[in-house]
């Protein structure tokens, strides 16, 4: 029987050999902007979160300081992937949000990320293919990982 600590073994080299997979392609465009990880970290946030963010909630999310987060927004300003404004709400309060040249390198790094693994999908041999479906399959219906954050519903 497999042991929870060589299932964790197996699991990270395959999502670690998975991500790898459209590493350098989907990099380029963070690369020519040179960002750094955390400016990287805001862009996605940004995106994944969909609408306009107050700088406080973003230092909160990510786990930095609002001094960090503030300069990470200006750097991110300068090259056009952000913008700022202040609230309807509270004129104190700036909110972020992405302009469409930030909106198209996080949709690229996304689309690179599904590429990718279309392509192993595609690569594996049937049966394995039916094996890992049936196993996934199984794992999300089950209540382990709990549902998408797409699919939650808001109180």
């Amino acid at each position: 029987m497999t042991t929870p600590a060589e299932l964790y073994d197996s699991l990270e080299d395959f999502v670690m050999r998975l991500m790898h997979l459209s590493e350098s392609d989907s990099m380029d465009a963070l690369v020519e902007l040179d960002l750094s990880f955390s400016q990287a970290r805001t862009l996605f946030l940004l995106a994944k979160n969909g609408e306009p963010m107050p700088i406080h909630a973003i230092a909160a999310r990510l786990g930095l300081s609002d001094a960090a987060t503030g300069r990470n927004v200006d750097r991110l300003l300068k090259l056009d992937v952000v913008e700022r404004r202040e609230s309807p709400d509270d004129r104190r309060v700036k909110l972020v949000s992405l302009t469409p040249v930030g909106e198209k390198i996080a949709d690229s790094q996304l689309e690179a990320k599904r590429d990718s693994i279309k392509a192993f999908t595609a690569a594996l041999p049937p049966q394995q293919r039916d094996d890992l479906h049936r196993a996934l399959s199984d794992i999300l219906a089950g209540g382990t990982l709990g549902p998408r954050k797409d699919q939650e519903t808001c109180l």
